[in-house]
C-alpha cells in the first residue's frame, strides 16, 4: 500500500531517534534504567499498529452492523464521568488510563472477541460530552495502538466525524431527553457567554488604551 502520507518515515525516524537516546544519555553519564518502560518497542508496535488500523476505519453504517452481531464488544475509552454523561448504548467503560492487563483480562478475556472503538473525535455538536482532542493525540489512536500492543487484534475503529443530532446509532441517556438537550444548550451558552466576555473585555482593553483610563 503506498504510503501516501510518509507515516511510516516519521516512525522510522522516531525509531532511530529512540534508540540512540541511551548512547547518549550513558556519554553524559545520566544512563538511567527502566526495564518497565520501552520508548523504541512502544514506536515499533506503533507502526506495525497503525498498518494493522489501515483496513479497519468503517462506517457508522457499518459500524451498527457489526456492534449487533455476537461475540463483538463496544469500548468506550473516555473517562467515567464523560461515559456517564453521554455513550453509544451498549458500549462497556474501560477508561484509557484504567488498561492494563488485569483490566484487560477482567473486561475481555477472550482476545479474539471483535472490539470496536469510538472516540471524542468522531462526534460533533456535543463537546460536553465529547471535547474535541488534537488530531494526532485522539483517543481512537491511542485505543487501537494499545490493545493491538496486548495481543487484541480484531478491532475496528468508527471512522468518520459524525453530527451527533444526525446520527443513526442510539445513545445512552437518549439524545432527545429533556436533561441531556439542557445540559447541551447550557454548555452551548456557556460557549456564547466566553466568546461575548472576551469581545467585551477587548472593547474596554482598546477604549482604556484611547482614553487612558484601566
Amino acid at each position: 500500500m503506498k504510503d501516501t502520507l510518509g507515516w511510516r518515515s516519521v516512525f522510522f525516524l522516531l525509531l532511530m531517534a529512540a534508540t540512540a537516546v541511551a548512547p547518549l544519555n550513558a556519554q553524559d553519564g545520566a544512563d538511567i534504567q527502566n526495564p518497565n518502560i520501552d520508548m523504541a518497542g512502544h514506536l515499533k508496535i506503533a507502526m506495525q499498529a497503525a498498518e494493522h488500523r489501515e483496513s479497519r476505519r468503517v462506517s457508522e453504517k457499518e459500524f451498527m452492523r457489526m456492534s449487533a452481531e455476537p461475540e463483538t464488544i463496544v469500548l468506550d475509552a473516555r473517562s467515567q464521568q464523560k461515559y456517564d454523561e453521554l455513550h453509544v448504548k451498549g458500549a462497556i467503560n474501560l477508561s484509557f488510563p484504567d488498561i492494563t492487563i488485569e483490566s484487560l483480562q477482567r473486561t475481555i478475556p477472550d482476545k479474539t472477541t471483535r472490539i470496536l472503538i469510538y472516540c471524542n473525535n468522531n462526534f460533533r455538536n456535543a463537546e460536553s460530552a465529547f471535547p474535541l482532542k488534537s488530531r494526532p493525540t485522539s483517543l481512537n489512536l491511542s485505543t487501537y495502538i494499545t490493545l493491538y500492543s496486548y495481543g487484541y487484534e480484531n478491532v475496528y475503529e468508527l471512522g468518520p466525524l459524525i453530527d451527533i443530532d444526525a446520527s443513526k446509532l442510539t445513545f445512552e441517556p437518549p439524545l432527545n431527553s429533556f436533561w441531556e438537550k439542557t445540559k447541551r444548550k447550557l454548555h452551548a451558552m456557556g460557549r456564547e457567554i466566553s466568546v461575548v466576555s472576551s469581545v467585551r473585555n477587548s472593547q474596554r482593553s482598546i477604549a482604556g488604551l484611547y482614553y487612558g483610563f484601566p
